[in-house]
């Protein structure tokens, strides 16, 4: 039985990958920070193996403990797979939204620690495990990793570096047989842009900088309606993140949803001008 940790499994693209994963006979290391949505997994999962783990990628003791409990089920039984981990998928992630101006440094700050160091810090320590395994790692980024837009600064700049540690690490581990691969979604209807919308109407605009940034709660509630309309089901990350875990040859990239190659394409082909222009008349601002 195959086995893989999944971190920010409470909700949306966790969840769904969870229980696919669960359905298809793995054994699922699902990373919560709080017990109860570990529990509504299980109950869920009924025909899979789910061990929920209280995971904050951030808490360096959590991981530790995650590790080791890891390490404790797979040699269970003495079984052929102890202190392996076949597949590693980074998907814990917070989504900081606003004018740059205006974020406080906590928030800058704490938009990374999620999701980049916190990734980096469960990488690391599950890197033996995986090393065994001669295992699999999936980091899911966003088109934001690729492309940056108005008021989503921070979260297109964690996933820009996430990114760049995908490809470093792709090299880095070849030699260890590990697999590093980006999952690369555009709209998803998951809870994550709700928490940022809350963020981005709490922050305080002085009366100076009205002019700049009073529509922006307006611009970003569009932008989540728009999401809300177009944006793919949590379940179809999922699918593309298992294809990504038992493909004979992954992929480096793999892009999720008609938005996320569209916007690629006109990244691509528009001058920057233009494709700012476009940006500017799709948030009204």
């Amino acid at each position: 039985m195959p086995s893989a940790l999944i971190t920010g499994a409470s909700t949306g693209i966790g969840r769904a990958t969870t229980l696919r994963l669960a359905a298809a006979g793995w054994r699922v290391f699902a990373g919560v920070r709080e017990r109860a949505a570990g529990e509504r997994l299980l109950a869920e999962a009924a025909a899979g193996q789910v061990i929920p783990l209280t995971l904050d990628v951030t808490d360096a003791g959590q991981i530790e403990q995650a590790r080791a409990r890891i390490q404790e089920e797979t040699a269970r039984g003495g079984a052929p797979g102890a202190g392996r981990l076949d597949a590693l998928v980074n998907n814990a992630g917070i989504g900081v939204g606003g004018p740059l101006e205006l974020l406080s440094p906590e928030d800058l700050r704490m938009q990374f620690e999620v999701n980049v160091f916190g990734q980096v810090a469960v990488t690391r320590a599950l890197l033996p495990a995986l090393r065994a395994a001669r295992g699999r790692i999936v980091l899911v980024s966003s088109i934001g990793g690729r492309v940056a837009v108005p008021y989503n600064g921070p979260y297109a700049a964690s996933k820009h570096a996430i990114e760049a540690i995908g490809d470093a690490l792709r090299g880095e581990l070849h030699s260890s047989n590990i697999a590093v691969s980006l999952v690369e979604p555009g709209s998803v209807k998951t809870p994550i842009w709700g928490k940022a919308q809350d963020t981005a109407n709490g922050l305080e605009v002085p009366p100076e900088l009205q002019w700049e940034y009073g529509r922006v709660p307006a611009a970003f509630a569009k932008v989540l309606s728009d999401t809300e309309r177009r944006g793919v089901a949590p379940e179809q990350v999922a699918a593309t993140i298992e294809r990504a875990l038992t493909a004979r040859r992954p992929r480096a990239r793999y892009l999720v949803g008609r938005d996320a190659r569209g916007m690629v394409l006109a990244h691509t082909l528009l001058p920057t001008a233009a494709f700012d222009r476009m940006l500017r008349r799709v948030l009204g601002v």
